[in-house]
């Protein structure tokens, strides 16, 4: 167990200072554990068990503020990370929160506006599903600003990240990464499975033939905003059993070094008597 944990984190985290290629991380990778299914599911079992109570002495210490941050290619699993590694825990004190096409009124404010309302108060867990990079990934491949408005927007990033961090909130970041082959097999099973056809998106094909524009923004976006608050990790996921297990350490791993206890309670509990 903390091998895995440890070695997740070692082995999938963006050093600093590195440029990104991502060409050279695998999406195939599953270096870091090579189990079979039953083995698979008794650690994940644990590991859900352990993500629990540690979330458990997060609400009720009322101290941290935990940031989880998804992005990845259209399909490369941010929906099936928050399923799988999620479950069990207390819906209390853990919210997900999804970003589309700006409002006017959003657009009407700077980038951070509508990022910020939804950042994590004390006690709590808040997963972005898509997020602030958003504002220098799709908007950036669509020529919708010009260069020196995205480029800007790293430091912006970066600080608006290091805000968070010193008021309390630890960030966790995760580049779900699949390969081209990968993303056309599970956009084709959208079309063949009924029960998934809703998933399905015309916008994906367009998406789909600007792979290599994406790449080039997601490299520029990773490279320049890990951080030592706030560092990224590429999740190799074309396994999904895989990419949900290593987030699933990561996140119990990190959690752990918060050191969080139970408040203690004032009053001498032991001598109430209830009738």
């Amino acid at each position: 167990m903390k091998t895995l944990k440890e070695t997740a984190n070692k082995n999938y985290l963006v050093k600093r200072g590195t440029k990104i290629d991502l060409s050279q991380w695998d999406p195939n990778d599953k270096s870091t554990l090579s189990i079979g299914k039953e083995e698979e599911e008794n650690l994940s079992s644990k590991l859900h068990k352990e993500l629990g109570n540690l979330q458990d002495r997060l609400y009720a210490e009322h101290k941290h503020k935990v940031l989880i941050v998804l992005q990845s290619m259209d399909s490369g699993g941010k929906d099936g990370v928050i399923q799988h590694v999620f479950k069990g825990v207390n819906p209390q004190g853990v919210n997900v929160a999804s970003f589309k096409v700006p409002s006017p009124e959003e657009l009407d404010h700077d980038f951070f506006w509508r990022v910020h309302q939804r950042a994590p108060a004390r006690g709590e867990i808040v997963i972005f599903n898509r997020s602030h990079y958003e504002d220098v990934l799709i908007t950036r491949v669509h020529k919708m600003i010009p260069p020196e408005v995205w480029k800007r927007r790293f430091r912006e990033i970066r600080e608006f990240e290091q805000m968070l961090t010193e008021e309390g909130t630890l960030i966790l970041k995760f580049f779900l990464h699949i390969s081209k082959k990968e993303q056309k097999e599970r956009l084709e099973e959208r079309l063949k499975d009924p029960h998934k056809n809703w998933k399905f998106s015309m916008n994906d094909l367009p998406e789909r033939k600007l792979w290599t524009k994406y790449m080039n923004a997601y490299e520029d976006a990773l490279g320049n905003t890990n951080t030592s608050w706030a560092p990224w990790h590429i999740i190799p996921s074309n396994r999904k059993w895989y990419r949900n297990l290593l987030v699933l350490a990561i996140i119990v791993n990190q959690l752990h070094k918060l050191r969080m206890k139970y408040p203690v309670q004032k009053e001498n509990l032991k001598k109430i008597t209830i009738k």
